[in-house]
């Protein structure tokens, strides 16, 4: 079987950063641009606890969803199964660098979150228990400050073999 294109990225090489992972064609024109939002260095740093990963698929998907620019343009957020980061799917043939201001927003917004998380009751998600607010925020403050703050090429292009 054909190794998935995700899957050909050389992790021992891979920073924090922000990455374009595919751009798919749509029928009839038009172009979904997937990131990765990646949070951790792939294999050397722990990842991002499960339930604090929940936590910012909530706020962050809330927040693109809700945002006055880019909201009608999100396809769809969502954490990676390693949690080391989340994908951003975005209508548009984008790069990087477009979605950096939207980045810095949406993690600055978790960072500063106080209140109940969106959608997190019994009625409207699977496992509404399973959320750590806490530390999504600290997660969040130290990539915005860290990484979102600080991007090179290094962090947006990724590394090649």
């Amino acid at each position: 079987m054909k190794k998935i294109a995700s899957f050909t990225i050389n992790h021992t090489k891979l920073l924090r950063g922000i990455y374009v992972s595919r751009k798919d064609q749509l029928e009839g024109g038009g172009v979904v641009t997937t990131f990765d939002i990646r949070m951790k260095v792939p294999n050397k740093e722990p990842a991002v606890s499960v339930s604090a990963l929940h936590t910012i698929e909530h706020l962050a998907a809330t927040f693109l969803r809700n945002h006055p620019v880019w909201g009608p343009k999100i396809v769809y957020w969502g954490p990676m199964g390693c949690c080391t980061g989340n994908y951003l799917l975005v209508q548009g043939d984008l790069e990087s660098r477009d979605i950096v201001p939207l980045m810095q927003e949406t993690f600055k917004f978790i960072a500063e979150y106080d209140g109940d998380i969106p959608g997190a009751t019994a009625r409207d998600c699977g496992n509404y228990i399973l959320h750590n607010l806490p530390m999504a925020k600290w997660e969040a403050r130290k990539y915005l400050i860290e990484v979102l703050n600080n991007l090179t090429e290094d962090n947006l292009n990724y590394p090649t073999d």
